[in-house]
């Protein structure tokens, strides 16, 4: 028997990229668990799950992928890129470092993925703003310059993490279900690992 959870209408595979430490793995867990983890450990190889939400009357279940930042797991990049609709580019802004690696990161997006990819810049840790290192207009330049959106968050307090997600799986530059989605017969090979989390 089907539960509810197994049924939607798109299959959309969302990717988040970024230097270790940035709050991916947090940001994934607040937006289809609605939770947060202060101890956090680094992301080994790749892990995703899932949360459906409706939009314009259609069950959109996306499929968002988290990898770890560091250079060692670089060598995961083209299967970790295939088939994604969407990506949140994710910078600390209280670690400038890690906002000057977006281009790297941006470059390697547009070499693996497809040139269709919805992308947003993403400061997060927006809770630590009296140690901010990133000014919100050098970002938001930086955004303009690629043609991306850009949202500052905070995992820790939820602000804009939905409203980050939300952007993307409606493609705020393309017609929503532009047929990118994932035809169900091909999703197989995208769900050999990870947890699946399903939240209407």
């Amino acid at each position: 028997m089907t539960g509810r959870e197994d049924e939607y209408d798109y299959l959309f595979k969302v990717v988040l990229i970024g230097d270790s430490g940035v709050g991916k793995s947090n940001l994934l867990s607040r937006f289809t668990r609605n939770e947060f983890n202060l101890e956090s450990k680094s992301t080994i190889g790749v892990e995703f799950a899932t949360r459906s939400i409706r939009v314009e009357g259609k069950t959109v279940k996306a499929q968002i992928w988290d990898t770890a930042g560091q250079e060692r797991y670089r060598a995961i990049t083209s299967a970790y890129y295939r088939g994604a609709v969407g990506a949140l580019l994710v910078y600390d802004i209280a670690k400038h470092l890690t906002y000057e690696n977006a281009e790297r990161w941006l470059k390697e997006l547009q070499d693996h993925a497809d040139s269709n990819i919805v992308i947003m810049l993403v400061g997060n840790k927006s809770d630590l703003r009296h140690l901010r290192a990133v000014p919100m207009d050098e970002a938001k330049a930086l955004a303009e310059k690629h043609g991306l959106s850009f949202l500052e968050t905070s995992a820790l307090d939820s602000s804009n993490v939905e409203l980050a997600f939300q952007t993307i799986l409606t493609g705020q530059k393309r017609p929503l279900f532009f047929p990118m989605g994932i035809p169900e017969r091909e999703r197989a090979s995208d769900q050999q690992e990870g947890p699946q989390l399903h939240l209407v």
